[in-house]
């Protein structure tokens, strides 16, 4: 509530003026309203009275005085006790306080290590409250239940700082500088990791000149066969679109802390804002139009460039399915084709006459997921950039979960197409593959023995426990196919989608088998290890020290039993493996069977609560088989290695938790399994610089994730809250958000928590003329992204 200072009444008067003449009488000294007799006051003056008691007599000059002393009395408690609330609240702020947080004129530099804030500006203007509301500064009588609240919070994240001492350190301001702050990359002073300026660093200086122009993207050149270009419609009018990048970065952009662009090929000297990244394909502008709906509420100045050269697409009457036939039969030539009498891909189809490789991108989806224009919008990225832009290398699809396992999809088409009418837009529709549990039931059938662990209680077949089923059986109906790649709704990428595959899958080909199970289970930190090579250097180091074997081709185990290739006598090795050949180079150049985006790590003893979620492998011994596993099942997988899955499954009966089962079936085999580091981003600057987040990151058995202490321990996971890359990650739904143009509650100070903090971002901010505009972002895969709008 509004603040009120009460002043003294000046109707009172001394007994001598509340008698004397009448109201009407002029010479009388008795009516407070007229003038006062000259005379009478210095009548009194000469009366025996105390002098201190003069400034209270009725004199105008007397009166002039003893108000201007009583007023300025006044301002100065006033005063004192603003300074007190002001000091008050900003300690609060400093610490994070989800409570009110005063705002001045001018800007504040968040502390979340608790300290209280320097050179405290002494203008208060404003309360901003935490759902990002104002009001007015709260009443003095406020005040004692406001500290006993402060105090509550400061206990509560003490007590968790407590457990999770990267929550007392600073957040990075430099991921939210825009387009007016670009810099070339050979000037970028990255806020973090920086070894000589502590972070947060000062905002960056502003170019009041024009903003540049976007550029088309481009990651497709290549000395192979030219691309026979694409078209979304039938007449072939319509060119798939580019996305645009601008050059440069904004200044003090933070540096990935895990992973490396540079390392797997993806260009770092680019950056995206969101009318260049997902313009082209219906953001920024009406449905009416054909496009999203979505982007017409957020700062947009000069975004008109995006559709200079295509215009706003109608994706009204787009059907991707038929995009994508049209365009994989325009570049038929340039692919590998299955044998037209057995159905299957060549063998070592990599290397077939100089062809490419087919693969999949298999989205998997159910029924009741909301589409929003956002999820709209990225899918049609997706399909353009992978399939279109690529002359049908790529295709993609969407596995449907079907919830209702009681709908009876093989009755009728009617059935079908009710249920795509009801989940899917009606562009996507065509994609659409469906299944569900109780299909899983009829494609394996049977008892599955030794059931170890069910943490979730749930059915050994269903999709949470076995989410790797449905995409086994995909992969035995689509030989067409070399790789499959299992893609999830809630993953968004800040780059070209194209880019990030492709060079993933390149990097990884080029990675030797030679211990690359020790390089897998460790995260590759360039602000801690250096160099790539360094890295591999200190791996064989870390190896050799823990006087473990290494692993090269199939692990065996008690109960192991064979499937078809091998009782074939087939290797899944490649011929550069074989004995007298240099083992530093068995297997570079051979496409990895398991591309993964996170460490694959062992999980006995590792704390990990689905380690022992395993069924089926008989326990003659008394022990388990060895096992990997990689948090996030979003992965590259060959067809190879799901068919493998899929036998074990079907024939022995054997599976194990989702994210345990590829690579453990790899492992098993003896296929080719690689963790690619792309690049990932911390929102806080760890110290010291490399060893604190490798501590913590790599906190298990000989400096990995493997093992006791694991970072995958229930006790340790929360280390992953604020990396741009873990399915519980909350800075990865932020930083889209505040991206999109959409203001967000910062997450800062004393809580871990995504709704705490202070309001930032948002069309007001960015189209401040000292501020540096919208948001522009080096390429980034986030996941998980759970809403995308305010109304979300």
């Amino acid at each position: 509530m509004e603040r009120t200072l009460y002043l003294p009444s000046l109707s009172g008067s001394s007994s001598g003026s509340s008698s004397g003449s009448s109201s009407g009488s002029r010479s009388g000294n008795g009516d407070p309203l007229l003038p006062l007799n000259e005379k009478t006051c210095q009548r009194r003056q000469s009366q025996q009275i105390p002098r201190f008691k003069a400034v209270l007599g009725h004199c105008l000059y007397r009166r002039v005085i003893v108000w201007t002393l009583v007023g300025l009395a006044l301002i100065a408690v006033v005063i004192s006790h603003s300074q007190h609330v002001w000091v008050s609240d900003m300690v609060g702020y400093a610490k994070g306080s989800t409570g009110p947080v005063v705002e001045s004129k001018s800007d504040i530099s968040d502390k979340a290590d608790g300290s209280a804030q320097k050179d405290l500006p002494n203008t208060v203007v404003v309360v901003s409250v935490s759902d990002g509301s104002q009001k007015p500064a709260p009443k003095i009588e406020d005040d004692k239940l406001s500290q006993e609240e402060d105090k509550k919070e400061t206990e509560k994240f003490e007590k968790e700082a407590k457990e999770k001492p990267w929550l007392r350190y600073p957040h990075l301001d430099g991921y939210f500088h825009g387009l007016k702050s670009l810099v070339k990359k050979s000037e970028l002073v990255a806020e973090y990791p920086n070894a000589t300026e502590a972070a947060p660093l000062p905002a960056p200086p502003i170019n009041t000149h024009r903003v540049p122009q976007p550029t088309p993207y481009n990651p497709y050149t290549t000395n192979e066969d030219p691309i026979k270009p694409c078209y979304l419609d039938k007449e072939n009018k319509i060119s798939a679109p580019d996305m645009l990048a601008y050059d440069g970065v904004p200044q003090h952009m933070p540096d990935p802390v895990i992973g490396s662009h540079e390392l797997l090929g993806l260009r770092d000297d680019v950056c995206f804002d969101r009318f260049g990244r997902f313009g082209p394909y219906g953001f920024g502008y009406a449905k009416e139009d054909g496009g999203a709906g979505v982007g017409e509420d957020t700062e947009d100045s000069n975004s008109d460039s995006v559709w200079a050269k295509t215009g706003k697409i109608n994706y009204n009457s787009i059907d991707w399915s038929d995009a994508q036939e049209r365009c994989s039969e325009a570049n038929k030539d340039r692919l590998v084709q299955p044998d037209g009498e057995s159905g299957e891909l060549p063998k070592a189809a990599t290397k077939t006459q100089g062809k490419t490789v087919r693969q999949a991108v298999v989205v998997r989806c159910y029924t009741s997921y909301r589409w929003t224009p956002m999820a709209i919008v990225n899918f049609r990225a997706l399909i353009t950039e992978l399939s279109l832009k690529s002359g049908g290398e790529y295709t993609v699809h969407i596995l449907l979960h079907v919830l209702n396992s009681d709908e009876p999809i093989w009755a009728d088409d009617s059935v079908v197409q009710r249920i795509l009418d009801e989940n899917i837009p009606p562009e996507f529709q065509s994609l659409v593959t469906l299944w569900r549990e109780a299909e899983m039931a009829l494609y394996y059938p049977g008892e599955f023995k030794n059931e170890q662990s069910n943490p979730t209680a749930q059915d050994v077949r269903g999709v949470y426990r076995a989410a790797h089923l449905p995409l086994q059986v995909f992969a035995s109906q689509h030989p067409e196919y070399e790789y499959f790649w299992n893609w999830e709704m809630d993953m968004r990428h800040l780059g070209n989608y194209f880019e990030l595959f492709d060079r993933v899958g390149r990097w990884a080909a080029s990675q030797p088998r030679s211990l690359m199970w020790e390089r897998n289970e460790r995260y590759y930190l360039p602000s801690y290890h250096g160099s790539w090579d360094n890295f591999t250097k200190t791996v064989d180091k870390d190896h050799v020290e823990s006087g473990k074997q290494g692993i090269l081709g199939p692990a065996d185990f008690p109960g192991k039993t064979s499937l078809r290739f091998e009782e074939r006598g087939e290797s899944p090795l490649p011929d550069d493996c074989g004995e007298g050949q240099d083992v530093t180079q068995c297997g570079v150049g051979e496409g990895a069977d398991l591309i993964t985006f996170n460490p694959i790590f062992e999980v006995l003893d590792s704390g990990w609560v689905f380690s022992n979620d395993i069924a089926g492998y008989t326990d003659v011994t008394g022990d388990s088989p060895p096992r990997r596993s990689c948090i996030v099942t979003a992965a590259r997988l060959s067809r190879r290695l799901l068919l493998a899955m899929h036998e074990d499954v079907w024939r022995h009966r054997r599976t194990m938790f989702s994210e345990m089962f590829p690579a453990s079936i790899a492992l098993h085999r003896g296929f080719k399994a690689i963790y690619a580091p792309h690049p990932i981003s911390l929102e806080r600057a760890w110290t010291p610089v490399g060893s604190a987040v490798d501590q913590a990151f790599n906190s298990g058995r000989d400096h990995s994730t493997s093992g006791s202490n694991s970072p995958f321990y229930l006790g340790n996971e929360h280390v992953h809250k604020g990396t741009s890359f873990y399915y519980h990650s909350t800075f990865a739904g932020l930083l889209w958000r505040r991206w999109l143009g959409y203001p967000q509650m910062d997450g800062r100070g004393r809580s871990s928590e995504s709704n705490s903090g202070d309001l930032r971002g948002g069309i007001e901010e960015e189209k401040r003329a000292d501020g540096s505009g919208r948001m522009c972002l080096r390429s980034m895969l986030l996941h998980p992204i759970k809403s995308e709008a305010p109304d979300e």
